[in-house]
């Protein structure tokens, strides 16, 4: 199998563990810059460049779509899809899960447990929203914040209603979350690739910090998911459009609460926290996947 690792940057542990996962299996494994790509387009020929030389043939490419990139990165991913070549996570899959606004709508539609969440634009509504989530304490999230930028928590009514105002000022758009208490600063990540949990890791926030983020100083310890949990995660990966994602859920009274999905999830922590092959097990679904080509994922 000739496979594409899109990624802009490949001395990073993702990257890296791929490459390695891949060729100690046998496969010829490129590294390919993203941004470096020319898309083509003509009638019935969609076409790629990649440092302005015609791009060979792929059997797949795995995807590792940094969020600052995100529109071109999934054009170059959609470019692949329009040219037939197998892609482990869907261009819409991708868009879709980087909007939280957009995700939570898309699992709340198909049933899937999420912490209550509103979305207003106008100050008068602020506080109502508040209200309805189930008042203070309560988090406020930046729609495009990645590895806990961007989340804060409110204690009280007032504070909330003043970071809104001023974040709103400033354009920014962001979504009022009720603080599920029970969670006590932990969530799980489940890494799902295909139609299994191939790991799983409880991540734990240190000190008076409620974010749970290894980014933020959060600890890991293995983690046995329940039933319900495994089947929440690979439903949620499986309607965004994911084969590969890692599933952020809070453990909440009601069930596993889905906080996020990412499309490209990060290998070493997961990894070191497990001990577990993750890369290889990305590697094999792939190169199973383009000898014995199914289905496991729907796109909204």
């Amino acid at each position: 199998m000739k496979l594409g690792i899109l990624s802009c940057s490949p001395n990073c542990y993702s990257t890296r563990r791929l490459r390695e996962a891949g060729e100690q299996r046998g496969h010829k494994i490129k590294i390919l810059n993203t941004l470096k790509f020319a898309i083509d387009l003509d009638r019935g020929a969609p076409d790629l460049y990649f440092r302005r030389k015609h791009l060979s043939e792929y059997d797949a490419i795995l995807p590792r779509i940094g969020a600052s990139i995100t529109y071109y990165g999934t054009a170059v991913v959609r470019q692949f899809e329009q040219m037939n070549v197998f892609s482990t996570n869907s261009s819409s899959g991708i868009v879709n899960s980087r909007d939280k606004l957009r995700s939570l709508q898309i699992l709340s539609r198909h049933q899937i447990g999420i912490p209550r969440t509103t979305f207003v634009r106008d100050k008068r509504d602020v506080l109502p929203a508040i209200e309805r989530v189930g008042g203070a304490p309560v988090i406020i999230k930046l729609l495009e914040g990645t590895q806990g930028i961007g989340v804060l928590l409110a204690e009280t009514i007032k504070s909330a209603e003043a970071i809104v105002e001023l974040l709103q000022s400033q354009n920014q758009n962001v979504l009022i979350q009720k603080f599920v208490a029970e969670s006590k600063g932990r969530d799980i990540r489940a890494f799902v690739v295909g139609d299994q949990v191939v790991a799983a890791m409880r991540r734990v926030a240190q000190g008076q910090e409620f974010r749970s983020n290894v980014h933020r100083g959060g600890k890991t310890e293995t983690v046995e998911l329940s039933d319900e949990q495994r089947d929440t995660a690979l439903r949620a990966a499986q309607i965004m459009g994911l084969r590969v994602a890692g599933v952020d859920m809070l453990e909440g009274h009601e069930g596993p609460q889905i906080m996020e999905i990412n499309s490209s999830p990060g290998l070493e922590g997961i990894e070191r926290c497990t001990q577990l092959d993750v890369a290889g097990a990305i590697i094999d679904h792939i190169a199973a996947h383009v000898d014995f080509p199914d289905s496991t994922c729907v796109s909204v």
